[in-house]
């Protein structure tokens, strides 16, 4: 079997965390977390997303200024690259929107 050359996107570190409802104590769990274990995996999240756009976005450049000297044998990856980043950075700007829609209902709420 040939090789592929598309690489499949590595699944986000920070999402394993979050489903609870395989274990026994998935709902009832979450409320006996302490505020620094809920902040460490909110921040985690977050931080795993930055950096996974961080290192896609250096990929890209990488391949482009490739492209750009001749040394790149395979030029169909640099759109590939930048599909990849695209849709990392729309993920992270759809799950900080929905951070602080959650935000802004809850501080509604209190009031």
């Amino acid at each position: 079997m040939e090789s592929m050359f598309i690489t499949p996107m590595n699944m986000v570190q920070g999402l394993n965390g979050i489903s609870g409802a395989g274990s026994a104590g998935g709902i009832f769990g979450a409320a006996e977390k302490t505020e620094k274990e809920e902040d460490s995996l909110f921040g985690s999240l977050f931080g795993d997303l930055i950096n996974n756009v961080k290192e896609l976005e250096d990929d890209y450049m990488k391949k482009q200024y490739l492209l750009a000297t001749g040394q790149l044998d395979d030029p169909h990856t640099v759109p590939i690259a930048g599909a990849e980043l695209q849709l990392s950075v729309d993920l992270l700007v759809q799950l900080r929107n929905k951070a602080l829609e959650a935000y802004n209902s809850l501080i509604s709420i209190s009031m």
